[in-house]
This record gives C-alpha cells, structure tokens and sequence, in this order.
C-alpha cells in the first residue's frame, strides 16, 4: 500500500505547536509519558525543533519494554523463505519514486526518505525496529536493492512491542504491491535460472518477453526456452540473447542480468561487443548472475575481469556433494547461519549443503597483486564428492565492478555459479515455460542457497552494517 498521503497528513499534525508529540494524531491528547521533542543542532549550535514524525516518538524508560518497537519477519514473495540483510525502517518523508535500469547503489547512501527508526533483518530474516513514533497509520518501508514494499501500521501501542503480520512485510509479488528490480534472464539448455526465480513466489504475470511490461524478461539462450508454454498467463516467443546482450543501452535498462547455462561456453554468440558491453554495464552498477559454463564472460572479458579466479573448464561429469560454506567474511558468517536456520534447514547433520549435479569448473580465486586480499568473495566450496576432477573448486563466488578501483569507487556486482538450480527443472526448446519447471514448491538445499544469492546480488555495494 503506497503511503503518500498518509505521510503527509502524519507530518502536518507532527509539527504541531509546543513541540510535544501528539497521540495517535490527535493535538489536544498529549501521548502519556513523552517528552520535549529531542534538539537538532544547526552547524553554529543553535537548537532547531523536532521535524514531522521525529515528535511522535515517546520516552518509554521505565514503561514496558523500554521502547516502542515494531518485530516481524521478511520473507521472499513466496512468504515462505526469510530473508537476511534488509532494511525496514520509518521514512520521515516520502521515500519517492524507484527508477528502473542501472545505478549506484552503495550501503553508504542515505536510504530515502530520511528515516527516523531503522534496522536489517537478522541471519533468521527477523527484526526489531525500536524507538517508532507512536502514530495511527505510521509508514513503513521494506527494502533491499529495489525491491521496496510499503505498509501502513494502523495503530501502534506505545512502549510495547507491535508485531507485524507476515503477509504485509514479505517482497512484493508483482508491481502492484511494490516495486521490484527490473530483471532480464538469458535461458540456457543445462540450467533453468527462470524456474528458480518463478519459484521465489514473483506472479506469472510478471514473466513477460523482453517487448512485454513484466518485470522479468525471458530472452532465449542456446537450446534453452524460447517462448512460453501455451497455457501460461503471457504468451509469445522470446528475444534472443545474442541480440540484447551484445549492446550496452539494452543491458542498461534491467537491474539485474542473469545467464543460464549452456551445456558450452559458445563463445560464437558473446564477440568481443558484447564481452565489452557486459563489462561496462557492470561497471556503472549492474549486477550480472552466471551459471556454469557462461564463465567464458570472465575469461574472456577486458581485464581485470580474467585475474578475478582461474577455471578449468575440462569436465563435464555429474556428481553428489556436500559443500562447506565459507565463514571467513562476514556474509559467508551470514549465508552459513542463513542456511542453517530453523526456518531455511539447508544444511545436513554435519552442517554442510547437499549439491545435486554441481560442477567444478571455478578452480580458486586470486588476490590483488602484491596483496593477501581476494579478488572476489567465495561464497560456497566444493566438498565430499568422489568424483571431483579438481582437488578444490570454488562453487560460487562474487566480486563487484569496478574491480580496479578501490572498493568506495564500486557500483556492480557479478555472481558466478557451478551450483545447478537442478530439483527437477529443465529448460529446453521443445518445452515452453514454465513447463520444464518443477512443480514442487519445496526448494532444495541448493535451490535455497542460490536464493540467498539472488537477494544479495540485489542488495547494495559495500560493507551492510547488521
């Protein structure tokens, strides 16, 4: 539910004279137990009054629980997998309009809308934003990247906790209830990168070709889906890829690019055009997600792209594994504790993640010349198979653009994957989508951890203080 004009009347009453907080809106019934509107200091020192909802908030020490909280969980649009690292918070100010197509978004942005209570979910996808104005119909925003929803709290209690229901703080399924990343997604005949993001709960409405007002656009890679089946909710023949991917203005109208495998590198359909037109959409803040096989975009890429990791690319056997999460980084910490949480239980008894059909392609990741820092974060290792043709292989790994430029100057993130989506669905031209796609709502362990990374690559550049 957008929530303008409930912002605006909320600020018209919050300015009220005497600068004490009205309650629940109402100018002539002072809230029990608040206080004279905190002082913000202009530069010379001198006191300015509290502004719009900043004189809503009420002085609990001593009453309940010491504050005015609002808890709930976030979830994904399917409401049923949590979500770590996203911003809720109370805007003091309409937070505006989200723009579709490339940008910079860094974590040291200001979030829109000048909050005046804010937090991150946890590695559980729970929050507790504290010290909320006490107001009838408060705003609320959830956000990560450019998927925003926002709510209105009717009424909120003071000094206790107010939990949120769950179906009002999950992403948006489609663009009616929120705002969503603009995301355009490359099929492939040996992965189906499109059934893992039908199955995060986006509406079929939404999956559209690249001509239609969806917010997922299907392009047609090789031996992948190329139209839809005949009895989903959109019809037609999809683009092909060679002719979006090799030109920059078209990249640069999606937030989010993502390439299925497949089952080769065909570096015959990525020329040199459209190596550089890739590079240069990360570059000015795109986030690009590839599957096994589309690793010949970094090998081949303008540098430094190539000196991000070393490849073999020499296999091609299917095989079980338990891989180890990387813990050394703060969201490797996040992604284990994410997995292992009561809700995802991605994890076996001995804490590792269960692959179907992983690959080892993705050898080991290099440092920056002269340096013990890694090019790019390694999310998942390969582990406990017999059949591994490397001795270590990195499953998924992640680095941001531009890669050499010191890390406040970066904007993009790129993700690769030997992680299949694997669970049963398949993408191919003899099937139109969502055909190929398994119809098991149940995700995998493997499906689950790409989701963690599907959110991620949406999130912003740079250190997320949790």
């Amino acid at each position: 539910m957008r929530t303008t004009l409930a912002l605006t009347a909320v600020l018209a009453i919050a300015c009220g004279s005497n600068n004490k907080p009205p309650h629940n809106g109402d100018v002539d019934a002072p809230v029990q137990g608040a206080v004279d509107a905190p002082e913000v200091h202009y530069i010379d020192g001198t006191p300015d009054a509290c502004v719009g909802l900043e004189c809503m908030k009420v002085d609990c020490k001593g009453q309940g629980i010491g504050t005015t909280r609002l808890s709930g969980t976030v979830y994904a649009p399917n409401g049923t997998l949590p979500l770590y690292g996203v911003n809720v918070y109370v805007p003091n100010s309409d937070p505006g309009a989200i723009t579709d197509g490339v940008s910079c978004n860094r974590c040291d942005d200001k979030l829109p809308g000048n909050p005046v209570s804010k937090t991150t979910t946890d590695e559980y996808g729970h929050f507790q934003l504290d010290d909320v104005p006490v107001v009838d119909n408060l705003p609320v925003v959830v956000t990560v990247g450019k998927w925003r929803r926002q709510l209105t709290v009717s009424t909120v209690t003071q000094c206790m906790d107010n939990p949120l229901d769950v179906a009002a703080t999950r992403l948006p399924k489609n663009h009616t209830e929120g705002d969503m990343p603009q995301i355009a997604i490359s099929t492939g005949g040996c992965d189906a990168l499109e059934c893992l993001v039908h199955k995060l709960g986006i509406d079929d409405s939404e999956f559209t070709n690249g001509s239609g007002a969806g917010k997922v656009h299907l392009y047609a890679g090789t031996d992948g889906a190329n139209k839809f089946d005949t009895s989903f909710a959109n019809q037609g023949n999809f683009g092909d890829s060679k002719s979006w991917w090799s030109d920059v203005n078209q990249l640069k109208k999606y937030d989010i690019v993502m390439f299925s495998c497949e089952c080769e590198q065909h570096m015959e359909t990525k020329p040199p055009k459209a190596l550089q037109a890739l590079y240069d959409y990360s570059n000015l803040g795109g986030r690009v997600f590839m599957s096994h096989w589309q690793n010949g975009w970094i090998e081949n890429a303008p540098q430094p792209w190539p000196s991000v990791a070393n490849f073999d690319n020499n296999q091609d056997t299917p095989f079980e594994a338990l891989d180890t999460i990387n813990q050394s980084f703060d969201r490797g910490k996040a992604m284990y504790l994410w997995l292992d949480g009561p809700e995802v239980k991605a994890l076996d008894a001995s804490k590792k993640l269960p692959v179907n059909d992983p690959r080892d392609s993705a050898h080991t990741i290099n440092n920056y010349t002269g340096t013990n820092t890694p090019r790019a974060d390694d999310f998942v290792d390969l582990g406990g198979c017999s059949d591994c043709s490397l001795a270590t292989a990195v499953q998924d790994f992640q680095f941001t653009t531009p890669n050499d430029k010191p890390e406040s100057e970066r904007c993009g993130k790129v993700v690769f994957s030997d992680m299949h989506v694997a669970s049963g669905s398949s993408s191919s031209t003899s099937e139109g989508f969502p055909k190929g796609c398994s119809t098991d709502p149940t995700m995998t362990p493997q499906e689950k951890a790409l989701a963690f990374i599907f959110f991620d690559i949406a999130s912003c550049v740079g250190p997320i203080v949790n």
